[in-house]
């Protein structure tokens, strides 16, 4: 992988200008956002190089995308919306990589965050919309699981995103959820009021970007997404697993 810097250099001498006349317009998943701002204030300074950021659920971002929105990188939460765009043939060759795999943890307010408490839940639950967020579609897949369905009948709260999912428990509204382990971090909750969910009890939260064929700086964009996959340490940090690709980086 060549290092930042000589890309950034191969960038201004192609531009014919400063780096700080490339603009990025980067569409980041929700769950991803707040580590995705200090990931991209860290690029800015490095390479000069601007980053406009637009969050939300994955599938809002992907319709937006698939419709002609003006983004050249996404930041998905799962990989399965880059994979479609990828057969679309929206996307610069080989661009699609795993640049992080998420954490589904149970967040509860007024009691130690277990296992058996979550198995015994029986109260409101916000978790994320499972048709746009794939931390909603991980949650559900827990609920049957654990068979947890008639006891939360009328008593699951959606939010559009993993992150109005997280507000909903954050506010008071109600007290537990299912949401992104990265989120809990960042907000700096307590250890024990949370509780990890066991990747095998959900599909994959995989998370892949891509490189949207319609940008214009194609060089500075695979320079940010070069950027973001060596961000090993802060990766872990912040709750999120690496993928066996990227562990060998």
């Amino acid at each position: 992988m060549k290092r930042l810097w000589q890309i950034c250099l191969l960038i201004c001498g192609l531009a014919g200008g400063p780096a700080m006349a490339t603009e990025l317009k980067v569409a980041v998943a929700a769950n991803f956002h707040p580590l995705f701002e200090q990931i991209a204030e860290g690029f800015e300074r490095d390479s000069g190089i601007r980053v406009r950021v637009s969050s939300g659920a994955s599938g809002a971002l992907f319709t937006q995308i698939v419709h002609g929105a003006p983004f050249d990188l996404f930041l998905s939460a799962d990989s399965d919306r880059p994979q479609r765009l990828e057969q679309l043939d929206l996307i610069l060759p080989d661009s699609r990589v795993t640049y992080a795999v998420g954490v589904l943890a149970f967040w509860c307010r007024n009691a130690p965050a277990t296992e058996l408490e979550l198995r015994q839940w029986h109260s409101r639950l916000a978790i994320a919309n499972a048709r746009t967020a794939p931390y909603g579609a991980a949650a559900e897949a827990v609920i049957e699981r654990l068979a947890l369905g008639p006891a939360l009948q009328g008593k699951l709260l959606r939010g559009n995103s993993v992150v109005q999912a997280f507000q909903y428990v954050d506010s008071g509204n109600v007290n537990g959820g299912l949401v992104a382990l990265s989120l809990l971090k960042a907000r700096g909750v307590d250890a024990s009021q949370y509780w990890p969910v066991p990747p095998q009890w959900h599909g994959s939260l995989e998370q892949q970007a891509v490189i949207l064929k319609r940008t214009a700086h194609p060089q500075a964009a695979r320079a940010l997404l070069d950027y973001l996959l060596q961000q090993h340490a802060l990766l872990t940090r912040s709750g999120y697993s690496l993928a066996p690709s990227l562990a060998q980086l």
